[in-house]
């Protein structure tokens, strides 16, 4: 069976943007289900990019590592919300049923023509250098470089993004967790790839933030849940997805973005999730545009 399913001809640049879209926004609103990881997707895809260009890769293995760093998730579509949205630590058996959406993201992609872009990354991001990561306990070059460098900024984010039963770690805090494991949980190379930018100034600009120079806001009742869009504007509203709370946006006293509550509460529609269609073209006219365009597969 061709792995362009309707028609035998393989799609133009044109029909490989528009794939590549819609996978992205099914990655998308597969994170908007957990109230807690706002902007993670766009964190990884941007830390991992900075790695990759930083550890010397040509520009079309950097995109290809965006794109997987965007779609790296996509087989949590198959965890339950109960544990999604758990406000508490995970029980052994819940983490056994987390530890599956990496084969159920590949299994998704098997068969899409643009899989070969994003399979590795979402297959063997949780794989370890020592042997002791999921799915399949890859160890060391076994793992595909592409996995090595986007487990690292899995991580990183992580352990620098607030949970409902611990805050997030410090930037140094989160890079001496990395020192300490290279070569047993990080791959060496890339992880001192990584250790190297905190001079850069990069990981400022990108932990803690849902796209360029927009920051993930705070809930006062949950943390830090609510994504505002760059297209947003002053006076603009926001909804807490874990408590239903409305806010409105405004401009603080240093030019910052705030969000403030209205008492308001939202419905059911508010709280629909939808995909972030215009950050998503950024991305594609951007850090992805090389990868779709060699992603299109002969069939």
């Amino acid at each position: 069976m061709p792995l362009w399913p309707f028609s035998r001809r393989r799609p133009d640049a044109q029909g490989a943007q528009q794939l590549m879209h819609t996978l992205l926004a099914m990655a998308w609103v597969v994170e908007a289900r957990d109230p807690y990881t706002g902007g993670h997707l766009w964190r990884v895809s941007r830390l991992a990019e900075t790695l990759a260009r930083r550890a010397g890769l040509g520009e079309r293995d950097v995109a290809r590592i965006a794109v997987g760093g965007f779609l790296h998730d996509l087989g949590k579509v198959g965890i339950p919300d109960a544990i999604l949205r758990k406000p508490d630590r995970l029980t052994g058996i819940e983490f056994d049923i987390v530890r599956t959406h990496p084969a159920v993201g590949a299994r998704l992609l098997a068969g899409h023509p643009l899989a070969a872009l994003a399979v590795d990354a979402v297959l063997s991001h949780h794989e370890r250098p020592d042997g002791k990561g999921y799915p399949a306990g890859l160890a060391a070059d076994d793992i595909p470089r592409d996995a090595r460098i986007i487990g690292i900024c899995d991580a990183f984010d992580a352990m620098t993004s607030a949970r409902p039963y611990r805050k997030g770690m410090p930037i140094d805090t989160a890079l001496t967790h990395i020192r300490e494991n290279l070569g047993s949980q990080f791959d060496a190379r890339f992880g001192e790839h990584f250790l190297s930018l905190v001079d850069t100034g990069a990981l400022e600009h990108i932990v803690g933030h849902t796209d360029e120079g927009i920051p993930l806001l705070v809930c006062m009742m949950c943390g830090p849940t609510l994504v505002a869009r760059r297209e947003q504007t002053t006076g603009g509203t926001l909804f807490c997805p874990q408590c239903s709370g409305e806010y409105r946006l405004a401009t603080g006293a240093k030019g910052q973005l705030e969000a403030r509550q209205t008492g308001g509460v939202a419905s059911a529609e508010d709280l629909a999730p939808a995909a972030d269609n215009a950050l998503i073209q950024r991305f594609l006219n951007g850090a992805a545009r090389s990868a779709w365009a060699s992603g299109v597969i002969d069939t």
